[in-house]
């Protein structure tokens, strides 16, 4: 999975302009908030704008380079939808170690000693709980849990070929 693919993705989840009423973030574009950035004109934000702090700000930060191809959407789109540091803690969390919101060694070792497909559904579905879990879930949650069924669906495309040739008892053990 490569920058490009992953953005992609995002954006079409992200959508354009928007003024913010009962958004936490505020006036938002491209999934950019004016909470987060202050100082940005948003609504007048270019998609390669978006594109640029996206790299910079959420894919770098994230340390997506270091995960495997099949987390690397999946926790861009978290970090976008959610923060950095929350994305990561959901990530240790999924893998087994503790959730300090700091991407490090104990972290890159344990997300590449987990069978990725476990990690991502184990993922995922914490990304699920703590957006239930989020106060301005009675008027977000339909669209939040819809995103992350878009999601779901993303990863069984990204996990197809890791399951090809997969024998049946390998499947299941």
């Amino acid at each position: 999975m490569d920058f490009t693919t992953a953005i992609n993705r995002v954006l079409a989840n992200e959508g354009g302009y928007t003024d913010g009423k009962g958004d936490p973030g505020g006036e938002t574009n491209w999934g950019i908030s004016k909470r987060e950035y202050p100082n940005l004109d948003i609504k007048n934000l270019t998609r390669e704008q978006a594109v640029a702090i996206y790299q910079t700000d959420f894919w770098v930060k994230v340390n997506a380079d270091a995960m495997p191809d099949v987390l690397k959407f999946q926790a861009l789109d978290f970090a976008v939808n959610s923060g950095i540091g929350v994305a990561v803690r959901k990530l240790q969390l999924a893998a087994g170690v503790a959730d300090d919101g700091h991407w490090g060694p104990v972290t890159k070792a344990a997300v590449a000693a987990m069978p990725s497909d476990q990690l991502v559904i184990l993922f995922l579905a914490a990304r699920l709980e703590y957006m239930t879990l989020c106060a301005n879930w009675g008027s977000a949650g339909k669209g939040w849990a819809a995103r992350i069924v878009k999601d779901l669906r993303y990863a069984a495309q990204d996990l197809k070929g890791a399951w090809y040739g997969r024998s049946a008892a390998g499947a299941s053990a």
